[in-house]
């Protein structure tokens, strides 16, 4: 199974100021996750500054992927998620720095011995993870939540992994907002 293409529409304006469509059609940038094979990232668009700029500038989702957003931006993302395999479970683990490394934040991985899933990692970040299509099981150091169509995950800088467990492919949309973690929490973290 597989979802269909993403179909992004970029507006802008002309040197009148009327609003025009300046972009219409697939999305440039879609990539596979090599380490994880079927994990697809659907770059839709990011922003580099708050305010975000509101002109008719070059397509922010050409170049290489990152995971996080800018410093002070924003980034949204689609991701099509596989089910988690036992291949997966038993030695993913071992990958992941590759698979981060690929999404240009190595160090985004906190997997360890102990992790109760390979994927975790956690990123300076506010995050709005929405499920599009299927089922997910977001896991945390402590607990689990299974999310289903139309659920809404509000993360914020913690650890955590997405678990697939339903057998069948699902479709995220993620908008993440650069962060900054409170000094407590900074301090908690760092102690780990």
């Amino acid at each position: 199974m597989s979802f269909p293409p993403i179909h992004r529409v970029v507006t802008g304006h002309d040197a009148d100021g009327r609003a025009i469509v300046t972009s219409n059609g697939p999305l440039p940038s879609v990539i596979e996750i090599a380490a994880i094979p079927g994990t697809i990232f659907h770059e839709v668009w990011s922003t580099d500054a708050t305010p975000a700029p509101v002109n008719n500038g070059p397509d922010p989702t050409v170049g290489p992927i990152v995971l996080p957003p800018p410093r002070h931006g924003t980034r949204m993302r689609i991701v099509d998620i596989p089910p988690d395999t036992a291949d997966y479970l038993a030695h993913g683990a071992a990958r992941m720095h590759d698979a981060f490394a690929q999404i240009g934040d190595a160090q985004a991985s906190t997997v360890r011995a102990d992790s109760p899933h390979p994927l975790m990692h956690r990123t300076e970040s506010v995050d709005y993870g929405i499920v599009i299509e299927g089922e997910m099981t977001l896991v945390l150091d402590e607990g689990e939540v299974l999310l289903k169509a139309g659920s809404v995950v509000v993360q914020r800088g913690t650890n955590h992994a997405w678990a697939n467990r339903s057998g069948q492919l699902c479709r995220m949309l993620f908008v993440l907002v650069d962060g900054q973690y409170d000094p407590a929490v900074a301090q908690a973290l760092a102690a780990r």
